[in-house]
């Protein structure tokens, strides 16, 4: 490691040290290939990987590094939707190789690398749980993880993926009131687990918690309003929210029904604080990361938040366990002024899903374009 590294990895080792698994909110085959995220891991303490159908649209849009597989795709003439899953697929295992030595060395708690069903499915149970395991026979590694959206329905898919032994990152979380039930899907799912004679202790899980995207919205709605009151409570929502999540996170894994599953060496589902990149330019880049540091946390950050948290990031220990009075002032000054909170977070969960299916559908076109390209070629 060059002294410019350890110098920035110390930062971003402090994090680590507070109980903060740094994650990579990127993937693509050029990333791989370049021996790009075996740095990272090296360097800047990245001990897992996220992605989403906007990731993957980005990755796999541009082309680059894709182009024998697509090739090979075309004269298949297989269907756009299983070139996209060979591709997305690939990318995951090849990632998960490269983690793997992580995965071992902490037990199945990180190494982890994210792959979600598509988002097209997000409103119906059944195909999401066979979305699932057939994404986890795809991969085929232990250190897979099933993103499954926090909507109604993919509450159940949850319980039914859990409970048959897959590892899921649960996304798309906003609200409290539905992270109280992604939590208590989660129990269900290692229940029944538990119920079939299923080895908990290798079923591990995140709850995706959605922090900068509860800010922009809020703060559009506060600057509308533009008294100095309302000013005042900008950028404090979304801190606000995610503090609460992590009381409701304790309350929850010390509980006796937990007590239960944790004697039978289940694993607590750990909070992952996603959308970490800064949407406001007013605010300091590393703000979600610097105020979110709590114990048995995940933060899954761009590279570009990685590497402002590596140069300038604030870690000063836990920011969040001694904040919940404040956080719950903070959230009814908001709804004092008019702002309702369910509402917010109606809309993002909402928008959130919207916002994959229109990624996904931009992604199967420009594979279809490419296939298409590509089988002329061959032809």
């Amino acid at each position: 490691m060059t002294t410019e590294a350890t110098a920035t990895a110390g930062t971003l080792r402090r994090l680590s040290d507070e109980g903060v698994s740094i994650w990579l909110d990127d993937l693509s085959r050029k990333r791989i290939e370049s021996g790009n995220l075996a740095g990272l891991i090296a360097d800047k303490n990245v001990v897992g990987v996220t992605t989403n159908p906007s990731i993957f649209q980005a990755a796999i849009g541009s082309g680059e590094g894709y182009e024998e597989q697509l090739a090979d795709l075309a004269v298949r003439g297989v269907t756009v939707d299983e070139a996209v899953r060979m591709m997305t697929t690939a990318d995951v295992r090849a990632a998960a190789d490269i983690l793997r030595p992580v995965y071992d060395a902490t037990g199945g708690r990180d190494g982890r690398v994210s792959i979600e069903v598509d988002p097209r499915l997000a409103h119906r149970t059944a195909a999401t749980i066979a979305e699932a395991r057939q994404l986890a026979w795809l991969v085929d590694r232990p250190n897979v993880m099933i993103k499954i959206p926090a909507t109604k329905a993919g509450l159940p898919a949850i319980t039914e993926v859990i409970g048959q032994g897959i590892s899921v990152n649960v996304t798309l979380i906003f609200s409290l009131e539905r992270y109280r039930e992604v939590m208590d899907a989660y129990l269900a799912g290692l229940e029944q687990a538990a119920a079939k004679g299923l080895d908990l202790s290798g079923i591990h899980s995140v709850a995706s918690f959605f922090v900068s995207r509860v800010d922009s919205e809020i703060d559009k709605r506060l600057t509308a309003i533009g008294t100095g009151e309302a000013l005042a409570l900008k950028g404090k929502a979304a801190l606000a929210n995610a503090r609460l999540a992590y009381e409701a996170y304790e309350e929850v894994f010390e509980g006796d029904r937990w007590t239960a599953l944790s004697g039978a060496k289940a694993n607590k589902q750990r909070p992952l604080w996603a959308s970490t990149g800064v949407k406001d330019p007013a605010y300091k880049s590393t703000l979600y990361v610097d105020e979110l540091v709590a114990p048995g946390t995940v933060n899954t950050m761009p590279e570009a938040t990685l590497n402002a948290t590596a140069e300038h990031g604030g870690i000063t220990g836990d920011t969040v366990t001694g904040g919940y009075a404040q956080a719950r002032a903070d959230l009814a000054a908001v709804e004092a002024l008019g702002i309702s909170y369910d509402e917010v977070v109606t809309r993002l969960e909402d928008e959130g899903v919207a916002k994959f299916e229109v990624a996904w559908q931009d992604l199967l076109k420009a594979v279809e374009k490419s296939l298409g390209s590509k089988g002329a070629d061959a032809a």
